[in-house]
């Protein structure tokens, strides 16, 4: 929130996508949980002035929450190459959304 408060501060004009934390660990375990607090937290951000939250989380997941084979390395923290594919795709549409934004405010 501090970070994101600063942002707008120092960049009034910019417009900031603001991502979800990703999944994390097996699905059912308690961090899991604790990220979807969190991320609940982080959504309420979300002014669609400033900030946009978007939570990607689930595509990198099979209908079970368990991910997807190849997206993630061993340790279910950091992306495999896949995960990054992913990762890129689920964004690109956002991002350029939002460069339309900022061109047309302008």
């Amino acid at each position: 929130k501090a970070v994101v408060g600063e942002l707008v501060d120092d960049f009034p004009a910019s417009k900031i996508l603001l991502l979800g934390i990703f999944p994390r660990g097996p699905a059912g375990t308690p961090v899991r949980v604790r990220v979807a607090d969190i991320n609940q937290s982080l959504a309420k951000l979300n002014d669609l002035d400033h900030v946009f939250y978007l939570d990607i989380g689930a595509k990198f997941l099979d209908d079970k929450g368990e991910f997807l084979p190849g997206a993630f390395l061993p340790d279910l923290l950091h992306p495999a190459a896949k995960g990054y594919e992913i990762w890129a795709e689920a964004v690109k549409e956002p991002l350029a959304n939002l460069l339309k934004l900022s061109t047309s405010s302008k």
